[in-house]
């Protein structure tokens, strides 16, 4: 194949966005499930902004002169997350995808990072092939979950609009937890004014940058993240990623009017510690 890997331009945002959509769409009609994204507006938007964030770093595939596909690898934070990796469905099955994994993993290397981590769709089994070829082992079973808002105040866990003075406190609870910080995020979310906090007796003891697919949470125990689920006005996107090993809180969601949407594979090169906590992973990781 005459197959060209560059660097995304802000000019790339419209086709690789359109191809973002249609490669979602297009295997989760195959296997009946809603798709991740869901218009090709969406779509756009979400090439868009990973195109034009300085941490964020973007390969586009081109095959003749037309491109074809993209990855991404967010940077913002020591491990690094893949995605979204998204190829034209006209060209799959050909080689580009794992050519655009092997590129953002090259990348990371360069860049010295201790861990590389995605979030795979359980009902894709080539994609979970290629990336158990490519070395990443599996780690979790993560529940997609979605409905309404539980607003609900949890008596002695009050929840509140994280400040930047909270930032050192959630990057030393997120070691903790997971032996590394997401501060680049925790940034992002105080910037956007979509990070809160739960505090018990006075003390930091959990945080989400948001209650949606692209955010993550973490806290010390499963009532902790309780409470900053159930303050949350809404769960964004596709859902909140709620790991199904934690029986308690996937019980909880349930209860409160959760449904599961669709199962995924958390995957790890590199850097992984047993969550000592609990946790929600964002669809980076």
């Amino acid at each position: 194949m005459g197959l060209v890997l560059r660097p995304g331009t802000a000019d790339d945002a419209a086709e690789c966005g359109r191809i973002c959509f249609e490669a979602f769409a297009g295997i989760a009609r195959e296997h009946a499930f809603p798709p991740d994204v869901p218009s090709s507006e969406v779509g756009v938007a979400l090439i868009g902004a990973g195109l034009a964030h300085p941490a964020f770093y973007s390969v586009v595939a081109e095959l003749d002169g037309r491109v074809v596909g993209s990855n991404f690898l967010d940077e913002r934070s020591p491990v690094v997350g893949v995605g979204p990796i998204t190829i034209d469905p006209a060209v799959q099955n050909r080689g580009v995808g794992r050519r655009l994994m092997r590129d953002v993993m090259d990348r990371a290397v360069e860049r010295g990072a201790p861990g590389i981590r995605l979030l795979q769709s359980g009902y894709h089994n080539r994609s979970f092939s290629l990336y158990t070829s490519l070395g990443f082992v599996f780690r979790e079973t993560v529940a997609c979950m979605q409905g309404p808002a539980v607003l609900r105040a949890t008596t002695g866990f009050p929840v509140r609009e994280a400040t930047g003075a909270d930032l050192a406190a959630c990057n030393e609870l997120c070691r903790r937890v997971h032996g590394a910080d997401r501060g680049g995020e925790v940034a992002d979310a105080l910037e956007q004014g979509t990070a809160r906090v739960v505090e018990r007796a006075g003390r930091l003891t959990g945080y989400a940058t948001d209650l949606a697919f692209f955010a993550h949470a973490v806290a010390e125990t499963t009532a902790d993240l309780q409470a900053l689920i159930a303050s949350a006005p809404a769960f964004g996107g596709p859902g909140i990623l709620v790991p199904a090993r934690n029986t308690l809180l996937l019980q909880w969601c349930l209860a409160n009017g959760l449904q599961v949407v669709q199962l995924m594979s958390l995957m790890s090169i590199g850097l992984y510690s047993e969550p000592a906590g609990a946790y929600l992973p964002s669809v980076l990781y």
